[in-house]
């Protein structure tokens, strides 16, 4: 039997749905034809929504575990109804359907690059949690439509390294894009993985002629953006200050702000930092789950702010591979997220 490519045929509440605004999918078994079954092995819950999980949990991980298992349990997907995103996942092809496309052989261990919030999704187990990355590792399995993007995980990369980079990997694409020679660029959020991509992106596409300015709230953060040297300046402050963001981009471009803002912040009220800080006829780029569309568009029109707003596409054509060759090619940033992703294999001799 086939199935819709884009999933509705998957919807239950309400049906005749697209997956990702449906509330509930189904996810039982045997396979459309042109559905892909994945035997999954990890998943990485996206960082505006881990934080909301972990913060509604009081941190309690037993209790934490629990709220993920009923999330998926009632939703047959992850995605949070507080924060609207979900994550991606690695795991195993287990099998193919009938009519599905001859893209990957039974065995291949890939990554979703498709978000959690419209994979049909089936945990039987959580058996680990990483409080610090969002990573689980789980046993069950997902269902992705012969519509859904997909990446072969690298042989010279660590899965928890690979799984982190594949989650983001949208932000340094659309980076990548944005950012012309010689353009001034900010960076909210430079820390996090997707910031520490996007501000090395930004610093490759400006260029010697252009300049990148970073802002972090994490102290510890700060500090390691300053070490890889991937920003002419780095402060420590908060995105949700747009005022004192403001006056501190107006000081260091002299008054002509940014061509272009990345804002790769996990809490929400960042919107009008961006909007402030991005010149007339800039751009304001919302890598952020937590970003109010609503606050972003009435905002920018309230400070009339002729600048274009984007929002954050995870997908882009060619993501997965740009993201992977920029961690290849910076091996001091390849040190720090494996420090955080994958700390066991931190400065051992691996094949990573």
């Amino acid at each position: 039997m086939q199935g819709h490519p884009f999933g509705s045929h998957r919807s239950i509440e309400p049906q005749n749905v697209l997956p990702q605004p449906a509330w509930k999918l189904d996810t039982r078994l045997p396979l459309y034809d042109n559905e892909l079954l994945i035997d999954v092995e990890a998943l990485n819950v996206d960082s505006a929504s881990f934080k909301q999980l972990k913060e509604e949990a009081q941190g309690d991980e037993s209790q934490l575990k629990q709220n993920v298992m009923n999330l998926i349990q009632t939703r047959g997907k992850l995605h949070n109804p507080v924060t609207g995103s979900g994550g991606m996942l690695i795991g195993k092809v287990q099998e193919r359907g009938a009519s599905y496309p001859h893209r990957w052989d039974i065995g291949d261990r890939v990554a979703s690059l498709v978000s959690l919030t419209l994979t049909p999704l089936h945990i039987d187990e959580i058996v680990d949690m990483n409080l610090r990355t969002g990573q689980i590792h789980v046993r069950g399995y997902a269902i992705l439509f012969e519509s859904s993007p997909l990446a072969k995980l690298p042989s010279d990369l660590l899965d928890p390294l690979s799984l982190a980079l594949l989650d983001v990997c949208g932000a340094p694409a659309q980076v990548e894009r944005l950012v012309q020679t010689g353009d001034t660029v900010l960076v909210l959020g430079a820390g996090g993985k997707s910031g520490l991509l996007s501000t090395y992106q930004a610093q490759k596409s400006a260029g010697r002629t252009g300049k990148v300015l970073a802002l972090e709230y994490d102290s510890a953060q700060v500090e390691t953006v300053q070490k890889l040297g991937i920003a002419d300046t780095v402060w420590q402050g908060d995105a949700r200050d747009s005022l004192q963001v403001y006056e501190k981009v107006v000081d260091e471009t002299a008054e002509r702000l940014a061509d272009v803002v990345i804002n790769c912040v996990n809490v929400d009220q960042t919107e009008m930092s961006s909007i402030l800080c991005t010149k007339d006829g800039g751009t304001a780029y919302f890598f952020s789950m937590a970003t109010s569309f609503t606050a972003a568009a009435l905002g920018a029109e309230g400070v009339g702010k002729d600048i274009k707003l984007m929002m954050g596409n995870g997908y882009a054509s060619g993501h997965a591979e740009l993201t992977l060759e920029l961690i290849r090619e910076h091996p001091q940033m390849k040190q720090v997220l494996l420090e955080t992703y994958a700390p066991s294999a931190f400065n051992r001799e691996t094949t990573d």
